[in-house]
């Protein structure tokens, strides 16, 4: 039994987003016991494993990471990061490593480092392959050994295990690879034996920082408070608070069902937990349960198949922006007539997509009737091909139909502009997610590498 609630200062949704140093500060002066923090996902796509880099930028990353370093140092807390660099594979952990270098340098601290790989070798992928220990998530089909070979980079994305050991060997900083959000959060509270419930549903209210509060904005962070039986939740800004509905309604963030969310190792389930409200700014929950499973951990793999050209082009004709839905039909239908006619067989298995920013190029579904025509559209024409030449000569092939092709044949030709000259920019390879599986673990441990870096020695183990 704890003696006391173990406390978990989150200080933002993502490293590099903005830690404020005041909530911080409050965050310390009500005890807690470590700091932990998300740093990447795979919202923004493919691009950032496959080629192991970072969206947010270095001097972002390295103002929080100064920031956090400095109070957990300060208070002799341990300061928990998972997915770093983004995507969590090994480059993106060590672009990571370096910027934490840095300012461990400049503020003159000497911790003790855990650096957590998880990318993996394609042959030992392929041998749990073909000992039936990989299965597909839905709607991807059984992992063929080819696809694997078509991955730049491969992730199995860990649980709390990995950081739960460098935490009990005197880690003072943990960097981890490609990490569910939550294991990052509840690992420092499974350590030291709070409730597993509680400890799974209290990081995942929390893993987007101040977006379970009233007021998202007024806070980048927020504070678990992790007991025997329940957690609680409080915004790291005095002037903001939550809510039941606030903390109860993260749930749905980035999971379909309100009330189960799989992990690695066991499903939480909150299908009985009760929100009740402590004080103006503090929710209590109880009634969190976790139900173990089989140890699985999911696969992530990017890679490059294809390459694309782009053009932007802004059209105002009122007779466009009368039908836009027939326009974009029948534009689409001469331009695929024109790639057949003027490159021929040559062009391959080539597509091209028009997306009308302004009417429907977000969800690409049709707007009902009687919506009103837009002022004006910007169209994204999309070429991709098997190869960067192709995108680019199907894009040159397609650009005489943007200046002047009509709508209404017998009056005079309109004009349409190009946002850029030359018009056609070549974008480089369609990055993809080729992997959606999991892998089946008889041990946590058994696809994650720990290598520590001790600053007091000054060397890595």
């Amino acid at each position: 039994m704890l003696d006391g609630p173990i406390k978990i200062l989150v200080p933002t949704g993502s490293l590099g987003a903005g830690a404020r140093e005041e909530e911080v500060r409050y965050g310390i002066s009500r005890g807690a016991h470590a700091i932990a923090t998300d740093a990447g996902s795979t919202d923004s796509g493919a691009a950032y494993l496959a080629l192991g880099i970072s969206k947010n930028n270095r001097g972002s990353v390295k103002r929080d990471l100064t920031i956090l370093m400095r109070a957990g140092a300060d208070a002799g807390i341990p300061l928990i990061v998972g997915t770093s660099g983004q995507a969590g594979g090994d480059r993106n952990l060590d672009w990571t490593r370096d910027i934490v270098l840095e300012v461990a340098a400049e503020l003159g601290l000497h911790p003790k480092i855990a650096l957590l790989y998880c990318e993996q070798e394609k042959e030992t992928l392929k041998k749990y392959n073909s000992a039936g220990k990989i299965r597909p998530l839905p709607p991807l089909g059984n992992l063929e050994d080819a696809t694997i070979d078509e991955c730049d980079h491969i992730v199995a994305v860990m649980g709390p295990e990995p950081y739960m050991a460098a935490l009990a060997s005197g880690a003072d900083i943990i960097l981890g690879g490609r990490t569910t959000d939550t294991a990052v959060l509840a690992s420092f509270a499974l350590l030291k034996g709070a409730h597993v419930g509680a400890s799974w549903h209290a990081a995942k209210i929390a893993e987007c920082g101040g977006q379970c509060t009233v007021s998202p904005a007024a806070s980048a962070g927020i504070l678990i408070s992790i007991g025997n039986d329940g957690f609680e939740v409080e915004p790291l800004s005095t002037n903001n608070r939550c809510n039941p509905d606030s903390v109860s309604a993260h749930m749905l963030y980035e999971n379909s069902n309100p009330f189960l969310l799989t992990e690695p190792g066991g499903v939480l389930d909150v299908t009985d937990a009760v929100y009740t409200q402590l004080d103006d700014r503090t929710v209590s929950v109880k009634g969190s349960l976790w139900r173990p499973q089989p140890y699985t951990m999911k696969l992530e793999g990017a890679g490059s198949r294809r390459f694309q050209t782009v053009m932007l082009i802004g059209i105002q004709d009122p007779h466009v922006m009368s039908d836009v839905d027939s326009f974009h039909d029948r534009m689409l239908a001469a331009l695929y007539d024109r790639v057949h006619k003027t490159i021929g067989e040559a062009a391959g298995d080539f597509h091209i997509s028009l997306r009308m920013y302004g009417w429907n190029a977000v969800s690409g579904d049709r707007p009902p009737p009687g919506t009103p025509a837009p002022r004006e559209i910007g169209v994204l024409f999309v070429a991709t091909a098997d190869s960067q030449e192709m995108a680019s000569q199907i894009a040159k092939a397609c650009n005489p139909y943007f200046f002047h092709f009509p709508v209404i044949m017998d009056e005079e030709l309109p004009s349409y502009g190009f946002a850029f000259s030359p018009a056609d920019i070549d974008r480089g390879p369609v990055y993809e997610f080729l992997l959606n599986h999991v892998v089946e673990l008889d041990d946590p441990m058994e696809l994650v590498r720990t290598v520590w870096i001790d600053m007091s020695e000054g060397e890595a183990a």
